[in-house]
């Protein structure tokens, strides 16, 4: 396989565990940092306001303020979406949407709130599917008896429609004892999702057992389908069992799969249609190279350079955008960390 070649930008830098990355039509990048802040960067630089700060976020452990997609008309709507972790006798996860005037989020309205939360396993992807559609990974909360249980919205991926309300077409709507919210089950601690161009598959990225509750390694990569059982606690690694989903793609040793992005555009033209997935433990950038739902081959790119890598975005200007996860706790930050990279041709 080629080797791909690269050159690599810092867009922003001193940031404190940017989680997620959107690009707002008028070409601003907005990105979350874990502790409660959303930032902008516009016209190359960083802007030293936050945007907003989240009063009710608690960041603990792996768990803040994590998720954020864009409205698909957000042109029109201004509509932003979060999802973080916060304190209600006990942590807990809720999904809220602000609109952006530019300078200031306001006008909060919960979208989906009370999700079992934990210091670990909080999924917490956000992403508008082609369907538009709000589709939300949640994480086991570290009891993953509850990923298997169709009356918890624990370990799933839930599917809304913008306002927080439920389609009628959801998988579980009329089944006694289940949830409306669930499109998919059987999730550890699902942290990547995009679709795929063309066939408009999703895929998701999800963390593997670590060594708390199963053999380590086991980090997956899987086309996450309606109605679905992705098979946490029952199966994991490349186990396989009837009625149950086994992963596209499996690492062990770990890798730490986090953010997922599909490659859209031109610049570089052999990457079209690529999934490409950012790796915390393994650090690194993974490219797939896929022909619909098989894998043709696997490149590893960045491998050690950087550190811990978060979040993966593709951006309207052609590019990909990485970030890194230095000063989570985990990582051995650069003076320069945390950072948002451009991925540029070579």
């Amino acid at each position: 396989m080629m080797q791909s070649k690269v050159r690599v930008e810092v867009v922003a830098k001193g940031l404190e565990v940017p989680w997620a990355i959107a690009f707002a039509p008028d070409g601003r990048i907005i990105f979350t940092e874990r502790p409660g802040r959303v930032r902008v960067i516009e016209k190359g630089q960083l802007r030293p306001k936050p945007l907003a700060t989240i009063p009710d976020c608690v960041h603990r452990g792996e768990g803040g303020l994590m998720g954020l997609a864009l409205h698909p008309r957000f042109a029109r709507t201004r509509w932003l979406y979060l999802a973080y972790l916060y304190e209600q006798r006990g942590l807990k996860v809720k999904v809220v949407r602000y609109r952006d005037t530019g300078d200031a989020l306001v006008e909060p309205k919960v979208i989906i709130e009370g999700i079992m939360g934990h210091a670990v396993h909080d999924g917490c992807a956000l992403g508008f599917g082609p369907d538009g559609k709000l589709y939300i990974t949640t994480g086991d909360a570290a009891q993953r008896e509850l990923a298997q249980r169709l009356d918890r919205l624990e370990g799933k991926t839930l599917r809304l429609n913008d306002d927080g309300s439920i389609p009628p077409d959801n998988p579980f709507v009329n089944r006694a004892n289940a949830r409306p919210e669930i499109w998919s089950y059987g999730h550890r601690n699902a942290q990547g999702m995009d679709w795929q161009p063309g066939t408009q598959l999703m895929f998701q990225t999800e963390h593997g057992p670590s060594g708390f509750d199963g053999p380590g390694g086991g980090d997956e990569v899987n086309i996450v389908e309606r109605g679905k059982n992705y098979g946490w606690p029952l199966i994991h690694h490349r186990q396989s069992a009837a009625g149950l989903e086994s992963p596209l793609l499996e690492y062990t040793p770990a890798v730490g799969p986090a953010g997922a992005a599909f490659y859209k555009g031109n610049r570089f033209p052999q990457w079209k249609g690529n999934f490409f997935f950012a790796c915390l433990r393994g650090e690194r950038l993974i490219r797939v190279v896929l022909k619909g739902r098989e894998v043709v081959q696997e490149e590893h790119l960045l491998r050690g350079e950087y550190g811990r890598l978060r979040a993966v975005a593709y951006g309207p200007d052609g590019y990909l955008y990485v970030s890194t996860s230095n000063r989570d706790g985990r990582g051995r930050p650069h003076p320069d960390d945390d950072r948002i990279l451009r991925i540029a041709p070579g």
